[in-house]
C-alpha cells in the first residue's frame, strides 16, 4: 500500500488529499523503500523515481507539486504555482491543479480544505511548531485572505510520532498545555501528544470535532509502514502528505 486516503474527505471528489506510506518505492535501507524526501541521503534519481510512482497512484502530476524546505517554523507560504521553495512550513492556496505537500518522519502532517471558498492548506507540525500555534496561524491566514472559517473546514491529523514515544525534557514540555502532555517519572521525562494539541488548535479555529479525522497510527509504533526519524536514529526517508484541488 503506497498509501493513505483520509477518510474525511472521501465525500469531496475533486478533492486530492493523501498520506504516503514507506512501501511501494525503489530506495534501498535505510530508506526503503518508498522515500519521498529531497533532503535525505538517498540518491535523486530514487526519490524522484518514488515521487512518480506515489504521485501515479494518487492521481496527479508530480510536476505540480509545491513544496518548501521546511525549518521546523510557523511561516506560512500562499503557494500560487509549483516548485520548490524555502523557510515555509505551511503551504495554502485556492488555485486548482497544485498540489501542496509537506515532508514529514515523526512530525505531524495536517490537511485542511475549506469546503466553502475551495481553499486548501498543508501544514507540518514538529514540537516547535506546534507549540508556536502553527495549525492555528494556518487557518488565521486562509481567513485573512480566503475569508475560511472553522464551520466550513475539514481536517486531516495524519500519523506522526505518538504520544508514548514522543520523549522531551522540561524545557520543551514548558510550552505545552498540562492538557497534551504527561510526566513519566520512570524516564524523568515528558511525553507530549501532537495529534491532540494540533485537533486542540483546530477546535480553537472553531472546527467542529466531527470534522476532524485523527490518524490512529505511530510513525513509532507502525514503523514497519511509517518512517521516523527517532526511532530510526536520522537515518530514514520521508513521508509526504499532500492535498490539492483537481481542476
Amino acid at each position: 500500500m503506497l498509501f493513505l486516503r483520509p477518510g474525511i474527505f472521501s465525500s469531496c471528489p475533486a478533492l486530492i488529499a493523501a498520506q504516503s506510506t514507506r512501501h511501494g518505492g525503489v530506495s534501498p535501507p535505510p530508506y526503503n523503500t518508498l522515500n519521498l524526501g529531497w533532503n535525505t541521503g538517498d540518491s535523486p534519481e530514487n526519490t524522484a523515481e518514488n515521487r512518480r510512482r506515489f504521485a501515479a497512484a494518487v492521481g496527479f502530476d508530480p510536476d505540480s507539486l509545491a513544496y518548501s524546505k521546511q525549518v521546523h517554523g510557523v511561516e506560512v507560504l500562499h503557494a500560487l504555482r509549483p516548485g520548490l521553495y524555502a523557510g515555509y512550513d505551511a503551504l495554502i492556496t485556492q488555485q486548482p491543479g497544485l498540489v501542496l505537500a509537506v515532508g514529514v518522519a515523526d512530525c505531524a502532517p495536517v490537511l485542511v480544505y475549506d469546503t466553502r471558498h475551495q481553499a486548501v492548506a498543508a501544514i507540518h507540525a514538529g514540537w516547535r511548531g506546534m507549540a508556536g500555534e502553527i495549525i492555528f496561524r494556518t487557518l488565521t491566514q486562509m481567513q485573512d485572505l480566503f475569508g475560511t472559517s472553522g464551520p466550513d473546514c475539514l481536517a486531516y491529523i495524519g500519523p506522526c510520532i505518538d504520544a508514548c514515544a514522543f520523549e522531551v525534557g522540561a524545557e520543551v514540555a514548558a510550552q505545552f498545555s498540562e492538557a497534551h502532555k504527561r510526566f513519566d517519572p520512570a524516564s524523568g521525562k515528558y511525553l507530549i501528544d501532537l495529534q491532540r494539541a494540533g485537533a486542540a488548535q483546530l477546535r480553537d479555529f472553531g472546527l467542529p470535532e466531527l470534522q476532524v479525522e485523527i490518524s490512529p497510527h505511530s510513525t513509532v509504533r507502525d514503523n514497519a509502514d511509517f518512517f521516523s526519524y527517532r526511532l530510526e536514529k536520522g537515518e530514514t526517508g520521508r513521508l509526504l502528505a499532500v492535498i490539492g484541488l483537481a481542476r
